[in-house]
């Protein structure tokens, strides 16, 4: 990014600037997270949780939204990028007169007294030369719907105040109120820096201002804690950079006081710019955190695992286990299963990608593929972690069970269609995933279970998908029963150890797929046109299907194909690594981002690549 800065909304922009997708980073406390942008300008942030009314929204509507403006008050060149093995991001601006950068990150503690807190430090400084810059914090509470006050306490300490959230802003440059929001400008030469510091307050949190001091030490902190935490990591592959960039973005998905694991930080970034498949992802989705964990596993994470054991634990406890299952498909961060879906009608969204959605409505699906990523990684987990509790072995024994009496029944299928239920092969294959790996569990470990219940049900499932799930005309396995659709979501065949990844059959699957729906390592879920899934438009290729092809190609043999399409598939992450859910036509990242999904096939694929390799 290069040239002035483009004009902002709510400083006197005729044309209010938004930002790609891609050109952001994230940043977060475990708990939240923001989005800043390659311009230094907060575009996303949820107070004080990853589904809570957004703060700052100007990547859904740069002039409703809100945003946290900080940088070079001149023409520059900027650079971003994140401090070596850790989650604090810098974004660095390069001028005629001076080098400058703003260090952005969120304190993670667990100090009596600091845990609501959920404090968001800014710290800029000049490098070298003598640089002006400029701040302008403008919040849009509520989705940009909830009025707010703005109370001067002093020089460089305000208080914006929403029911039901109030944040101060502290900085040590004096700090002009204009009308709802709040701006400076100021010069630094070399070697000096200023902080600025957003905290919630409310209840037995008070104001406090954060001075260079403690900005300093909290910088120190937060460096210290991620570089602890992916020193864990068993890695140490050809891909270490990208792999442990994924595993620390993974890591900023957690929600640390439950286990969860949220898909992705962010709602209705488009998956086609002016589409209408826009979705907040800002929720639980048991398939999604089951295959986090089996990737968090892989690197030797065991923490994470064991909390979201809990967290599942907890839920399965809390349903009745009927025609609907013992499982939702997804949840909110705190277990609440009750996600309403609805639409905010005042926000334009990305790039007018309307319309902008919180909630979803997925959450009332049946998805019986979920019950095989979640045994897989209870399975797993027992195996590379620590040995499961009697407790966990009788829910997993309700799961199994529960399996055997309904997987013979159409479901809405992993990519959540809202076009009818059907038969769908991934959903047969993941239930029987669930039944084998408890199958496993149980000899493994010597645990009571219905053993022939379980391996007759197992057994079942394999003929009806060999014999039905194929399709003689098209030489391979196909989406439904009976069909003759190809669907990338059956590349889990050979990973899930259903088939020899050499098996004739899948192998003339793969040529298959890869001449209906492989565009130059990119991989499309399925044609919708041949498949209606009950919405418009077209959608970009799928990332994590991507990884899936080159764990295809790697098991199948085919060391050459997979290498080059990784390596492809690495250039499309954004200049930090990072990626959304899907990869447009003209290569742009698109969806929620950044998604779990993506990175955790990522992980899984370079782990593959390099064992074949």
């Amino acid at each position: 990014m290069t040239t002035d800065d483009p004009p902002r909304a709510g400083a006197g922009a005729d044309s209010p600037r938004c930002l790609p997708i891609a050109e952001h980073g994230l940043i977060g406390d475990l708990r939240t997270t923001a989005l800043v942008g390659s311009d230094g300008t907060i575009d996303w942030y949820c107070c004080p949780r990853f589904d809570a009314p957004s703060v700052f929204a100007a990547l859904l509507d740069p002039e409703r939204g809100g945003s946290f403006e900080l940088a070079a008050d001149l023409p520059a060149r900027v650079r971003q990028f994140y401090f070596p093995d850790t989650n604090v991001l810098i974004t660095r601006f390069f001028a005629a007169d001076g080098v400058g950068e703003v260090q952005d990150f969120m304190p993670v503690t667990d100090r009596p007294g600091e845990v609501d807190r959920h404090r968001l430090i800014r710290r800029v400084m000049c490098v070298r030369g003598t640089l002006p810059f400029r701040v302008r914090v403008a919040p849009r509470f509520g989705y940009g719907s909830e009025p707010h006050t703005v109370q001067a306490l002093g020089p460089g300490h305000v208080l914006f105040h929403s029911s039901p959230l109030s944040l101060a802003l502290t900085s040590d440059v004096p700090l002009d109120c204009d009308g709802p929001d709040v701006h400076s400008r100021f010069k630094l030469a070399e070697g000096e820096c200023a902080v600025f510091a957003l905290d919630r307050v409310g209840g037995d949190v008070v104001p406090r201002a954060c001075p260079q001091a403690e900005a300093q030490c909290a910088f120190e902190e937060t460096v210290d804690f991620w570089r602890r935490w992916i020193a864990g990591s068993r890695y140490r592959g050809r891909w270490r950079e990208m792999v442990h960039r994924s595993a620390l973005t993974l890591k900023l998905l957690t929600y640390a006081p439950t286990g969860a694991i949220v898909a992705a930080p962010t709602t209705s970034l488009p998956e086609r710019i002016g589409g209408e498949r826009n979705w907040d992802y800002r929720y639980v989705w048991i398939r999604d955190a089951a295959f986090c964990v089996y990737a968090l596993l892989r690197l030797g994470f065991t923490a994470e695992a064991e909390a979201f054991m809990g967290f599942l634990s907890e839920r399965i406890k809390a349903q009745d286990g009927g025609a609907s299952g013992p499982l939702k498909i997804m949840y909110g961060i705190d277990g609440r299963s009750d996600l309403p879906e609805r639409e905010l009608a005042h926000l334009r969204g990305h790039l007018d990608s309307a319309p902008v959605r919180i909630g979803n409505d997925a959450s009332s699906q049946l998805q019986l593929d979920i019950y095989g990523a979640l045994i897989d990684s209870v399975y797993l987990y027992d195996k590379w972690g620590q040995p499961i509790s009697s407790d966990q072995w009788e829910d997993v024994c309700l799961l199994a069970d529960w399996v055997c009496d309904h997987w013979d029944q159409p479901d809405e299928g992993v990519w959540e269609t809202r076009g009818g239920r059907r038969n769908f092969l991934y959903s047969r294959l993941m239930c029987w995933v669930a039944l084998e790996r408890a199958v496993r569990t149980a000899r493994r470990r010597g645990l009571p279970a219905d053993l022939l219940r379980w391996m007759t049900s197992r057994d079942a499932i394999y003929r009806q998908i060999m014999r039905r799930g194929w399709s003689p005309e098209r030489r391979a396995f196909v989406q439904c029963l009976d069909g003759d659709v190809l669907d990338a979501a059956v590349l889990m065949m050979p990973m899930a150890k259903f088939v020899s990844p050499t098996d004739p059959r899948w192998l003339s699957t793969l040529d298959a797929l890869t001449a209906d729906l492989v565009s130059d390592s990119l991989v499309y879920r399925y044609d919708p046109e041949a498949s209606p899934d009950g919405l418009q438009g077209a959608e970009g290729t799928f990332s994590i299907c991507s990884f899936w092809y080159v764990e295809a190609l790697a098991r199948a043999g085919r060391l050459d194909e997979a290498r080059l399409a990784f390596e492809k598939m690495l250039t499309y992450a954004n200049h930090l690594g990072l990626y959304a859910e899907e990869i447009g036509p003209t290569g742009e990242q698109q969806g929620n981002f950044p998604q779990a999904f993506t990175h955790l096939s990522l992980i899984s694929a370079a782990f593959t690549l390099d064992r074949a390799l």
